[in-house]
């Protein structure tokens, strides 16, 4: 980590680089009547999804099968009601990577998570949102867009709008300001369909990522899904793209980033959190 740290450090505080967070980020995420941790995994998820009670093994191997099988038999309102109580309506502890974040206030952030702590570090400064959504009737675009003003969202019609940054982008939904979730197996091959075909990312987007820097955090890639989003979401990286926290890589994960031109730093969030108080301490 300490080999590259300086690199990404000044990076990330120039606006350089961008953050590209996964579930791990939140693994310090508590909630602040219970104790208890946020579900990130998805174990966990289907286990707070089904009232704590497991389900077949089958359904218990990927949470978006599992949430395909409550929208089937609960319906997709139920569903999205779980996903914005849990994210959205409990109250939770901060995520010490978001704190960071709302120091560092980078340009540009790729969110895979449903929560809402991003845009919690942004709460003071005017941004731009852009939230994924899965199987949109009406037109053929797979996202919503938004503009905040310090104060409120409003939503943005306008597709091709040139938006100005910082630019917080939630591909998999968010339950704000409008509940929005790529989630179960259906939404998936949806919305997987369209950001290969290059419509589940605006224009102005697909322009602005031109030859960015990524550093993925609490984002691992040995599923499918997550390998084909990132490959869609970095296309047009500079060279090398960036940087990947990845302890203990996984041969999977290694050939993908060697195929994405990211550089595997075997370390942790909190390695990178502990760089960070390290420098602070001596400037």
């Amino acid at each position: 980590m300490d080999a590259v740290a300086t690199d990404i450090l000044a990076g990330l505080r120039a606006g350089e680089v961008t953050p590209c967070l996964g579930p791990g980020v939140l693994a310090d995420v508590v909630s602040t009547a219970t104790g208890a941790l946020m579900p990130i995994d998805k174990v966990s998820l289907i286990l707070a999804l089904n009232d704590g009670q497991p389900m077949a093994s089958r359904l218990m191997q990927e949470f978006s099968r599992a949430a395909m099988n409550v929208e089937l038999r609960r319906g997709r309102l139920f569903l999205d009601r779980f996903l914005t109580n849990t994210y959205a309506e409990t109250p939770w502890t901060r995520a010490a990577l978001h704190e960071q974040i709302a120091r560092w206030q980078p340009p540009y952030v790729i969110d895979l998570n449903w929560d809402t702590q991003l845009q919690e570090s942004y709460r003071h400064a005017p941004h731009t949102l852009v939230v994924g959504v899965a199987r949109l009737v009406g037109h053929d675009y797979r996202f919503r867009l938004y503009s905040y003003d310090g104060s409120a969202y409003q939503r943005l019609e306008q597709v091709d709008a040139e938006l100005s940054p910082p630019i917080l982008f939630k591909p998999l939904g968010a339950p704000r300001p409008e509940p929005s979730f790529v989630a179960s197996d259906a939404d998936f091959m949806d919305y997987l369909a369209e950001l290969m075909d290059g419509f589940a990312m605006p224009p102005f987007l697909k322009r602005y990522r031109q030859g960015k820097r990524y550093l993925l955090l609490g984002l691992r890639l040995t599923h499918d899904i997550e390998r084909i989003i990132l490959s869609q979401l970095v296309q047009g990286a500079a060279n090398p793209a960036g940087w990947a926290l990845l302890p203990d890589p996984h041969p999977l994960e290694r050939l993908c980033c060697e195929q994405l031109g990211l550089e595997i730093v075997e370390a942790t969030v909190n390695d990178l959190l502990n760089a960070c108080a390290s420098r602070e301490s001596r400037r």
